[in-house]
């Protein structure tokens, strides 16, 4: 189990892409969270098998057909609870 913290940059609010990391994350079996920055930005914590956090990075560089991803920091995180995949 891998765990990754997200900082994605770029029209990532107020374009569904929350929404749809929650249902990608959740289809691939993943936990963790994810929420909208004041500074326009969404970040995310992302736990589970490589094989399948490797997934939702490679999702995530494309986000959802409104989004534009400029740029994506990654970094490794703590486990999160495993309460599911969850939107704050």
């Amino acid at each position: 189990m891998n765990a990754r913290h997200l900082r994605i940059e770029g029209r990532v609010q107020n374009v569904g892409y929350r929404a749809w990391m929650v249902r990608e994350a959740r289809r691939l079996g993943l936990s963790g969270w994810v929420r909208n920055r004041a500074d326009g930005s969404v970040e995310a914590v992302v736990a589970g098998p490589e094989p399948a956090v490797q997934a939702l990075l490679t999702a995530c560089r494309r986000g959802p057909i409104a989004a534009r991803v400029d740029h994506i920091e990654e970094g490794f995180a703590d486990m999160p609870e495993d309460l599911g995949f969850q939107q704050r």
